[in-house]
């Protein structure tokens, strides 16, 4: 079975996180039956703010607004695997964490939970507080997955993009989809 993932992108900064996993997914299509994509109005001008372009606009995805609750993720009857938040602001990982429902993003992300799907928080936040780190322990609680943007840096980055690509991959990586990237103790890249 291919992957059907939706990207939710939140206005936190960390744009250049949601681009490259967008392009990224893009790039393996072969591996995907859907990407359907939600971006908060943050979202759009936080991109615009950081890139500096409205390139997200260009993706062959198709885009949901937060309040189109007739998406077909909002119900467990649409069958999609996986759920990437990138980046995941604070305040969408609170009402996640509370069970707020409260837009198409917080709803899918309660179905991907209750159906026992994957579940992928980007979180992009620093230093965090007790309230944070309480709401992601809840979240993995539930079965999700907290994957800070936390850059590594083995493979040397020489690139913004690079060091960013080292967030990416790992998030490509949790999702399950395949594709060539460095590895630890592999000469390879």
């Amino acid at each position: 079975m291919k992957h059907r993932i939706v990207v939710a992108v939140t206005g936190a900064s960390g744009s250049i996180y949601a681009r490259q996993l967008l392009n990224k997914l893009h790039a393996a299509a072969d591996q995907l039956d859907e990407v359907a994509v939600v971006m908060t109005e943050n979202a759009k001008t936080v991109w615009q703010t950081e890139l500096k372009n409205e390139d997200y606009r260009q993706l062959p995805f198709r885009f949901y607004t937060q309040q189109d609750f007739n998406a077909p993720f909002a119900s467990g009857s649409g069958r999609f695997n996986t759920m990437i938040i990138c980046p995941c602001s604070m305040g969408t990982l609170g009402r996640i964490a509370t069970g707020i429902s409260n837009d198409l993003i917080t709803r899918a992300a309660d179905v991907v939970l209750k159906e026992r799907r994957k579940l992928i928080c980007v979180v992009r936040e620093t230093p965090y507080n007790l309230m944070h780190i309480r709401n992601m322990e809840t979240v993995v609680l539930a079965g999700g997955i907290i994957c800070p943007a936390t850059p590594s840096y083995y493979s040397v980055p020489a690139t913004i993009e690079d060091v960013a690509a080292t967030v990416v991959d790992r998030i490509i990586d949790l999702a399950g989809v395949e594709q060539q990237t460095f590895r630890w103790g592999s000469d390879n890249k």
